[in-house]
């Protein structure tokens, strides 16, 4: 898998490294009021450490094969992307991702996943790919509207949340309809 990919001359995808957990926590820990309403991680993000096991989980289970991309604006940590139940023999994959609050509204996360989806169908030779965005969160359901997904449909309870569920709109895109 290549580590970097060039979004923009101001944007830049890294693979994950195990040093990137300072820069992930403090990112999450500054944005923690904002991320807290649909991300259900952050309350048990405590420390770096907690971030620094949460990527070496990802960087060593080859098995349940996930790719988890840092999102670098002018050279500044922003946000994460993610690909996650990659399933190479269905040719499909989900996409997450999470942008810090001063940086939204700027299509830094819509150019990345744009870049994405082109690496996913030439490099990854996928076939599908969705994304779930919890509903309500007017923000993240306009990324795949944009780069034009098709909705599918809300999965009830999709994602515990806290001592709840939230339902998540479900939008894919495929192959065939590549931008």
């Amino acid at each position: 898998l290549i580590t970097n990919l060039k979004v923009s001359n101001s944007i830049d995808l890294k693979l994950i490294e195990l040093n990137d957990a300072t820069v992930v926590y403090k990112a999450i820990d500054e944005n923690r009021a904002f991320f807290r309403k649909w991300l259900p991680f952050i309350d048990a993000t405590k420390s770096a450490k907690d971030t620094y096991s949460f990527i070496k989980s990802i960087v060593d289970d080859v098995e349940h094969r996930q790719e988890l991309f840092t999102v670098w604006y002018n050279g500044i940590f922003v946000g994460l992307i993610g690909l996650k139940d990659i399933d190479f023999l269905n040719r499909k994959l989900e996409i997450g991702y999470w942008i810090i609050e001063e940086m939204t509204g700027n299509g830094i996360v819509t150019r990345s996943i744009e870049r994405i989806i082109q690496f996913i169908f030439e490099k990854m030779e996928l076939n599908r790919i969705q994304i779930k965005c919890g509903v309500g969160n007017k923000a993240s359901s306009a990324i795949p509207k944009r780069l034009g997904f098709s909705f599918e449909g809300i999965e009830r309870q999709g994602e515990k949340h806290f001592n709840t569920y939230l339902d998540l709109e479900v939008y894919s895109f495929l192959r065939e309809e590549d931008i």
